[in-house]
C-alpha cells in the first residue's frame, strides 16, 4: 500500500533507531514515512528514579496526545514502556519481530561473565524496581547506585566508574541496536535475571478506528512475538501492575514438540523473597497463560509483595 504516515517517537538515541527502523520497514512496503519527535515527561525528569514519579506512562503519554489529537499517525514505544491499559481511542496496531527480550551486565573491567563475578560490595547502577530487586535477591552484598540517562550515558557513566559505578544492569537490545554490543560483559541467564514484559518488542500504536494505517503496518506484525508479548502484558495486567512494578516476565524458546513457556516472576523491594511460577503458552489464547501464571503467583504471595 502506497502513501505516508508520521510516526511519533521520544528523541533519544535508541527511540529514533527504533522509530528508522520502523520507517524503513514501511518504505520497504511502498510507505513513506515522516518522523515527529516528541519530549516526555520521562525524558524531562532525569534527576529522580521513574519509581519516585507520580503517575504512569512517562515515556508514552504526551506521544499518546498526539496520536489522539491526529498530529501523528503511528506512536513507536519500546513495549515495555507502553501501559497495558492504553487510553479510549487507541489500541496496539502491530508488533514487529522482537529483538533480544534479555538483560545484560555492563561492567568498568573485564572478566566478569554473572551478576555471581562481581567482587563483594560492588557498586551496580540501575533505576528500575525489577532490577533492584532482583540484584538484592541474587547479590544482597551489591551496592545499586540509582542510574537513569540514556543508553550511550549509562554505558558511559560506567566505563568512566562515575559515582564509584562498577557495572550496570541493561536490555541487551538496546545496546546491541545501538552497536554498543562489545560493551556487554556478559549476557545473563532469564531465569537469573528476569527481563521486563514485553522487553525487546516494539509496539505501533494506533488510533483504534484507523484502520488506514493498521493496514499499512499489518506486513511488520510479527505472529510470534506478538504472542510472547501478548502472555507477558496478559501477567503484568492480571497481577495489576504498572511498567514500574517490580514484576518480570520470560517467554522460554520453543523446542521440538515443546510449546513456548510464559515464566513470571514477583521479588521482594528488599530482596527477601522472590516467586516464580510458569505456563504453557496457547497460541490461540495467549492471555490465559498470563492469567494463569498471576493466579499462581498470587497463591504464593504476590499482592503482599507488591505491596497490595
Amino acid at each position: 500500500m502506497s502513501g505516508s504516515v508520521k510516526l511519533g517517537t521520544r528523541g533519544s538515541k535508541l527511540a529514533l533507531w527504533q522509530a528508522e527502523w520502523v520507517g524503513a520497514a514501511l518504505a520497504r512496503h511502498g510507505t513513506r514515512a515522516e518522523l515527529v519527535v516528541i519530549a516526555t515527561r520521562g525524558d524531562a525528569e532525569v534527576d529522580r528514579p521513574l519509581h519516585q514519579l507520580e503517575g504512569k506512562g512517562f515515556f508514552t503519554q504526551e506521544i499518546e496526545q498526539a496520536l489522539l489529537d491526529g498530529r501523528i499517525d503511528v506512536a513507536v514505544h519500546s513495549l515495555k514502556d507502553l501501559p497495558t491499559e492504553l487510553p479510549d481511542g487507541l489500541a496496539l496496531g502491530a508488533v514487529p519481530e522482537r529483538g533480544n527480550s534479555g538483560e545484560a551486565l555492563v561492567t568498568r573491567g573485564g572478566g566478569v561473565t554473572a551478576l555471581a563475578g562481581l567482587p563483594a560490595g560492588a557498586k551496580i547502577g540501575t533505576s528500575s524496581l525489577r532490577r533492584v530487586a532482583q540484584i538484592r535477591y541474587v547479590r544482597p552484598d551489591l551496592v545499586i547506585v540509582a542510574l537513569r540517562g540514556n543508553v550511550p550515558t549509562r554505558v558511559q557513566k560506567v566505563k568512566e566508574g562515575r559515582d564509584g559505578l562498577d557495572a550496570a544492569l541493561l536490555a541487551a537490545a538496546g545496546l546491541e541496536r545501538l552497536e554498543l554490543a562489545d560493551r556487554i560483559a556478559a549476557r545473563l541467564d532469564p531465569l537469573e535475571a528476569m527481563p521486563a514484559p514485553g522487553q525487546g518488542a516494539l509496539g505501533l500504536e494506533i488510533r483504534a478506528d484507523d484502520r488506514t494505517v493498521r493496514a499499512v503496518l499489518a506486513p511488520l506484525e510479527h505472529a510470534p512475538s506478538a504472542c510472547a508479548v501478548a502472555a507477558e502484558r496478559s501477567l503484568l495486567k492480571a497481577l495489576g501492575g504498572g511498567c514500574q512494578a517490580p514484576v518480570a516476565a520470560y517467554v522460554g524458546a520453543r523446542g521440538p514438540g515443546v510449546g513456548a513457556r510464559l515464566f513470571g516472576r514477583v521479588t521482594a523491594q528488599d530482596g527477601s523473597v522472590q516467586i516464580t511460577a510458569s505456563a504453557e503458552i496457547d497460541d490461540r489464547d495467549p492471555g490465559a497463560a498470563g492469567v494463569a501464571v498471576a493466579g499462581l503467583l498470587q497463591m504464593q504471595g504476590a499482592s503482599r509483595l507488591l505491596g497490595r
